[in-house]
């Protein structure tokens, strides 16, 4: 994993010391993606997050890649009782059934849907908060104090009515920050985009390296 080797790097508090979910944060988290497959990942994997860490289920998602067809929607969409108790027997996973057959439901609703705006990036994106509705400050008590915003609710809402389930606002907003479709990189996070200085990098990239100070003239 490269980047992960300067010890200058400032990053969000949450991801702590792990390798693993440095580069996430690093490369992924709060980067924005708008391919159909990896924002159906994600909704899915949010949910089997419901009362675990983030963690827990990235170490685990190569192996939710294997077992759900790399979220393929139409594949995952035409899942049956058979495949839930195969899938009830991988021990990669979490092997949770309400959460098994929330991922097949949702990738039929997600066909629904997709055929209804286009794409689910349409659909999702559609929910992207005005700027002007955030927050000055992106700081550590700030996100302690903001698990749901009033477009997660909204969005949680309309997913609900539609059929989604285990789209609760708090997992939604989850979602929404991993995505991109909003910035909760805290400000002085070099990942963030509002940093000042040489550091300063779009959210979701790697911070630029620092460029060598030429050694100082003799007098």
């Amino acid at each position: 994993m490269k980047g992960l080797e300067n010890p200058e790097t400032n990053r969000c508090w949450w991801c702590g010391s792990d390798p693993l979910y440095m580069d996430y944060h690093d490369r992924e988290w709060g980067k924005p993606v708008k391919d159909d497959k990896r924002l159906f990942e994600k909704v899915c994997l949010e949910g089997f997050q419901a009362g675990l860490s983030w963690l827990t289920i990235l170490r685990k998602r190569e192996n939710f890649r294997r077992a759900f067809a790399n979220f393929d929607i139409d594949r995952v969409a035409r899942y049956t009782s058979r495949d839930v108790t195969r899938l009830l027997g991988d021990e990669g996973i979490i092997r949770h059934r309400g959460k098994i057959e929330s991922t097949i439901n949702n990738a039929q609703r997600a066909i629904e849907l997709r055929d209804e705006c286009g794409s689910l990036s349409k659909y999702f994106w559609g929910w992207e908060p005005d700027q002007a509705s955030r927050p000055r400050r992106i700081t550590r008590e700030t996100l302690m104090g903001m698990t749901t915003s009033p477009e997660s609710v909204a969005l949680s809402k309309d997913l609900r009515r539609r059929g989604w389930t285990f789209v609760g606002p708090t997992t939604i907003y989850a979602f929404m920050q991993a995505m991109g479709l909003v910035n909760d990189h805290v400000d002085e996070c070099d990942f963030s985009g509002r940093t000042a200085g040489s550091t300063a990098a779009p959210a979701g990239t790697r911070p630029r390296t620092r460029a060598p100070r030429p050694a100082a003239k003799r007098r």
